[in-house]
């Protein structure tokens, strides 16, 4: 069977003109950075093009600091670009992708039924697309610049969690090879600004608002100039020892964005995303991290209702269990964080004696 890079190249020509599709993060940035490397002096044109705004403060300094060139695709004409590429996603993922044909599909996260392409390499037991994109660069004999690693390497770093998510000897290899080539001052600059300072005012609200359910925090923000706070705060929640899942919510661009995190400990977020959501929009992820996006008008609840309304709306999908609708005058369920330390306790969806047992289902998640 021929390899992969081989049947990549004989994909292409030289009179072929080449958009690479991503949405922007350090995996998918990396990635289609390495595709471009590999088909460089093979096609007549190729460029990377961005299906959304970077507004994640961290991938912006990525691509400021090793000044890497991307165009969104408002900007472009697809039509100009008959060949066309997606990496570290599958149109399933996104509305804005289902409009094109993509010869050329590579991805770690689980395949989806609708994925088709002349060339998929789909790989989900791989901590990052990186990793893939690394081992075409070998099997190539490619060594990859000063640049391209650092983007690679940082990549398998960010999307392994420093290899506390679920990864494989692969991304071990892949991270160890790239490291004699990467700028460590630069990784270092990157993993120093995770958030900048307009994003302090969330933080202020989830500690004020966190609801505390068994060993889950939820916490809704309500409206968000940008969904990337969710990551960063679902991230720093299971940070707390006693903390196994976190759900972490907001409203952007007339969607409802739900982030998933867990301790990797026996547990499935993709599966709790979709369970709770792949009804009502677009779900899925990984084993210890998941996201998922549904439009308002699929929801029950106003835009307009209270964030504790929408907490609350949150954690009756996640837990499938009737509303929570607490009287005004007892808001226990979704106290803030200064009452959780005084007085920690659980509060389950319906009264009764006792605590409640947790259900099969929650146990294997």
């Amino acid at each position: 069977m021929r390899k992969p890079v081989q049947r990549l190249y004989q994909l292409f020509s030289r009179d072929d003109r080449l958009l690479i599709l991503i949405n922007p993060d350090p995996d998918s940035i990396a990635s289609a950075l390495a595709l471009k490397r590999l088909l460089w002096h093979r096609l007549s044109a190729c460029i990377i093009s961005t299906i959304c705004p970077i507004t994640r403060p961290q991938n912006q300094r990525l691509v400021n600091l090793l000044e890497i060139t991307l165009t969104p695709l408002k900007e472009i004409a697809p039509e100009d670009f008959p060949r066309k590429a997606l990496v570290d996603n599958q149109p399933g993922h996104r509305e804005e992708l289902d409009v094109f044909h993509f010869d050329a599909i590579i991805d770690h996260h689980p395949r989806l039924p609708g994925t088709q392409a002349e060339f998929v390499d789909i790989r989900p037991e791989y901590g990052a697309t990186a990793t893939i994109m690394t081992e075409y660069l070998r099997e190539a004999r490619i060594t990859p610049s000063l640049k391209l690693a650092t983007a690679l390497y940082y990549a398998i770093k960010t999307d392994t969690a420093n290899f506390e998510r679920p990864a494989v000897e692969a991304d071990m290899r892949a991270f160890h090879y790239l490291f004699r080539f990467t700028r460590q001052p630069v990784v270092r600059r990157l993993e120093s600004s995770e958030f900048n300072l307009d994003m302090l005012h969330f933080l202020q609200l989830a500690l004020n608002r966190f609801c505390l359910r068994q060993n889950r925090i939820y916490a809704f923000l309500g409206v968000l100039a940008a969904p990337d706070i969710l990551v960063i705060l679902a991230d720093f929640f299971l940070r707390a020892g006693e903390i196994a899942w976190t759900i972490v919510a907001g409203i952007y661009q007339k969607q409802l964005v739900v982030i998933f995190r867990n301790d990797g400990l026996h547990k499935n977020a993709n599966r709790l995303a979709v369970k709770a959501f792949g009804q009502l929009g677009q779900a899925g992820g990984h084993l210890a991290s998941a996201r998922a996006e549904i439009p308002l008008e699929k929801l029950e609840l106003s835009p307009k209702a209270s964030w504790q309304e929408w907490q609350s709306y949150l954690i009756s999908l996640v837990e499938r269990q009737p509303r929570l609708q607490p009287p005004v005058s007892d808001l226990r369920a979704l106290a803030p964080a200064s009452e959780k330390i005084r007085k920690p306790r659980e509060t389950p969806l319906k009264q009764g004696r006792g605590r409640r047992r947790p259900r099969d289902s929650e146990r294997s998640e």
